[in-house]
């Protein structure tokens, strides 16, 4: 980076801000010791993604806008969801298609929004944050950050250069955990099952840990391990990697 102060403001999303402000935490404290000048705005809301993919494309579009005078005078926006990330720079292009008023506005929003990994790698070249966890980790690559962001090589990298971390393998690793959202709800037996499987390729693996870009997948595989009693832990790779540092 050269010295220079790089300016970034995070978008927390819903899961973390309710359920996991840990992951919040631990992003401020990565991006702030690796030179970034992190602002927090407070008028941030949800990204509208639950609504857009319910069909309600209005009530997403006024979720969408707020969004948008949110970090309209940001320079970059970093988030630890790989999903909420694919809302932004797949779908909101797609809901405001031909609309000129906010067209533009949504382009300059997608050319400087990235998921956490993403800019780690990315935008500030850091592959290896000093950290050290002596752990056995499985990586679950989530499928909006997979398929829709083209996630792949970023996570790993950091994971490579946790010192003492082993990386094991997943098996069937691109298989979906079964959340999907309001998928889980309104399938909820299909969605068992899927987590199901997911659950016993995390136990094969030997790991003491899964980790993700995504706190959706990690919400629902913890879930599950938690309540069939096992000790293996679902955490977001921010948290692994602050943990790692401050070890």
């Amino acid at each position: 980076m050269g010295g220079s102060l790089l300016r970034a403001s995070l978008f927390i999303t819903c899961i973390a801000d309710n359920f996991f402000p840990k992951v919040g935490d631990s992003v401020v404290k990565i991006l702030r010791k690796n030179g970034v000048d992190l602002d927090f705005p407070k008028d941030q809301t949800c990204c509208g993604q639950p609504a857009f993919n319910a069909g309600y494309w209005d009530e997403a579009k006024d979720l969408a806008k707020g969004l948008i005078r949110t970090f309209e005078k940001s320079e970059y926006v970093v988030s630890p969801s790989g999903s909420c990330v694919a809302m932004i720079k797949h779908d909101y292009p797609q809901l405001f298609a031909g609309d000129q008023l906010w067209e533009s506005r949504v382009k300059e929003l997608v050319s400087k929004t990235y998921e956490f990994s993403q800019f780690l790698v990315n935008v500030l070249k850091i592959e290896d944050l000093g950290a050290r966890q002596q752990v056995k980790v499985v990586y679950h690559p989530s499928c909006h950050a997979t398929r829709i962001m083209e996630i792949h090589e970023e996570p790993i990298k950091l994971l490579h250069n946790v010192k003492e971390l082993e990386l094991l393998e997943l098996p069937n690793a691109d298989q979906c955990c079964g959340f999907g959202g309001t998928f889980s709800v309104k399938m909820a037996a299909v969605s068992e099952e899927i987590v199901e499987e997911k659950v016993r390729n995390i136990l094969e693996s030997g790991a003491d840990i899964v980790t993700g870009t995504d706190l959706g997948c990690l919400m629902n595989i913890g879930g599950r391990l938690e309540h069939q009693g096992h000790s293996v832990q679902a955490i977001h790779i921010a948290q692994l990697l602050a943990e790692g540092m401050e070890a």
